[in-house]
């Protein structure tokens, strides 16, 4: 199992730098980095309805699950 993380994508179309993200979420720009390159291991709550409000997006916009391939 895996899950994706869509930040970098969102970014995009919102038309996002990571230094604005990071300060109207509230985290730094190395916390975005670790985000949206996959290298987190958990996320608070808090933190990804700060994320989802920015981003005026759902939870199932940012993170998607991969099944592993049988």
């Amino acid at each position: 199992m895996m899950i994706n993380v869509n930040l970098d994508v969102m970014l995009a179309k919102r038309q996002l730098s990571v230094q604005d993200f990071a300060a109207a979420v509230g985290i730094t720009p190395v916390n975005v980095s670790v985000l949206k390159n996959g290298r987190a291991k958990a996320i608070r709550f808090s933190t990804l309805e700060a994320i989802c409000r920015v981003l005026d997006c759902g939870p199932g916009d940012i993170l998607e699950y991969v099944p592993d391939p049988d």
